[in-house]
């Protein structure tokens, strides 16, 4: 029996339109009337962060977090932000470490929220603790850009 992947509701900041974004799809989703990139923005858990996560086409922010924790709460809406921003560049994906403690286990995560950028399964790079947005995005833009190079001929 085939399972079914679950979907967000997200509205197209471009027309306004209400679309739904599988957590795991290949390509970038895109807005069906006006076709403009959609922030993508998925849960995994460890039964399922293999196909939403490593799996994934475009560089990947995991945010790794707990309930618990006052600053990942604070930090949620600056990732979201940056997975707005970076519409058709990036895909946030959280991982809610009480309901994953496999994945906080093999990421070895003794802080949270702990993030990081991730390329075809490859932890490109690694943040413990918040920061403001503007940090996040330079950091984020930082490794965006050394998966940029190493995957161009001659790049490492």
């Amino acid at each position: 029996m085939a399972t079914t992947t679950p979907t967000r509701t997200v509205k197209c900041s471009n027309c306004e339109r209400l679309n739904r974004v599988p957590a795991a799809a290949q390509g970038k989703p895109r807005c069906g009337h006006c076709k403009a990139f959609l922030p993508w923005i998925a849960d995994a858990t460890d039964d399922d962060f293999a196909e939403i996560a490593e799996q994934a086409t475009i560089p990947v922010l995991v945010d790794l977090w707990a309930a618990w924790c006052g600053p990942c709460r604070m930090v949620s809406p600056a990732l979201e932000q940056l997975a707005n921003e970076k519409a058709g560049q990036l895909k946030l994906v959280k991982v809610d470490i009480d309901r994953a403690p496999k994945l906080a286990q093999r990421f070895s995560v003794q802080a949270v929220p702990t993030l990081m950028v991730m390329s075809r399964g490859e932890v490109i790079a690694r943040q413990p603790g918040a920061a403001p947005v503007s940090a996040l995005r330079r950091w984020v833009d930082g490794a965006i850009a050394r998966i940029s190079s190493d995957s161009r001929p001659g790049g490492n």
